[in-house]
């Protein structure tokens, strides 16, 4: 897993159209530019304990998180239960959906060929951060984004 800091002083705007994208037939869309997004407004909330991360294996398809794709991770967030969350197990970085119940604590992984871990007392295990937004890449077979 690759992690990356924020940079919060490059500010990327895009425009954001008037109109919603429909899978048909494309249209120009010059004309129709509403505002300009600021991505680091839209998706980071703390930059200085915000993060990205590269997601490698595939234990969280189930919930949309695919290799290649890019997590903004937040440091300084608690994670409710069934957050996606970046913990530390036994000295691996994972990405596992977090679950407290009266049965106990387990990270639960969203691809029914993986098993959920059940943490106790005797556990290595630290929460890293909450995931807050998933990018995902179109084109996995390219990590160039």
């Amino acid at each position: 897993m690759k992690i990356y800091s924020v940079k919060t002083e490059s500010k990327i705007k895009i425009p954001e159209l008037l109109w919603r994208v429909q899978a048909g037939f494309p249209s120009p869309a010059d004309d129709y530019i509403e505002r300009h997004i600021d991505l680091n407004e839209q998706l980071i909330q703390n930059p200085s304990s915000t993060f990205l991360v590269r997601v490698e294996g595939e234990s969280m398809t189930g919930a949309g998180i695919y290799p290649g794709d890019v997590l903004v991770v937040d440091k300084s967030k608690t994670p409710n239960n069934n957050d996606v969350i970046i913990a530390v197990l036994e000295g691996e970085f994972t990405v596992k959906r977090f679950s407290k119940s009266s049965t106990g604590t387990y990270l639960i992984p969203a691809n029914p060929s993986f098993k959920p871990v059940k943490l106790d007392e005797n556990s290595d295990f630290t929460i890293w951060g909450v995931v807050t937004t998933v990018l995902h890449n179109p084109n996995p077979t390219s990590q160039n984004w």
